[in-house]
């Protein structure tokens, strides 16, 4: 299908952190995986890594982010790449109002938390 909806998407949210899926496999893609995300005011992700590349472009709001040990903060049209296998920990960098971003990877990422590896559910 060659058009897959933002309204369309399910939604998966996770420790204030919405996922929307717009290009996945089971939305049509083959090779890129790509979602919505919106986090929450102060919300901030476990560390953890994924097994491909990624990147996170802000699309509104503000984020910290650490990649490999490096500190960043990111605005809107700014992308944070995050190589494969990289230690990551991301946050909202407000405690008062809501990001936006736009995450692209490759179909298949796996991603490991703790030392459990998935497939998040909303890369499928």
């Amino acid at each position: 299908m060659p058009l897959s909806t933002l309204a369309g998407a399910p939604v998966f949210d996770r420790d204030g952190f919405t996922f929307r899926p717009l290009a996945v496999p089971s939305r049509g893609s083959a090779e890129l995986a790509l979602w919505a995300l919106d986090l929450s005011p102060g919300a901030c992700s476990e560390t953890h890594h994924m097994d491909r590349e990624e990147v996170f472009v802000v699309v509104s709001g503000s984020v910290s982010a650490t990649v490999a040990g490096q500190d960043v903060t990111a605005g809107p049209g700014d992308a944070v790449i995050v190589p494969a296998n990289a230690v990551l920990r991301i946050r909202n960098a407000s405690a008062e109002d809501p990001a936006s971003l736009t995450a692209v990877t490759s179909v298949g990422m796996k991603a490991t938390v703790d030392g459990a590896t998935f497939l998040p559910p909303w890369a499928q």
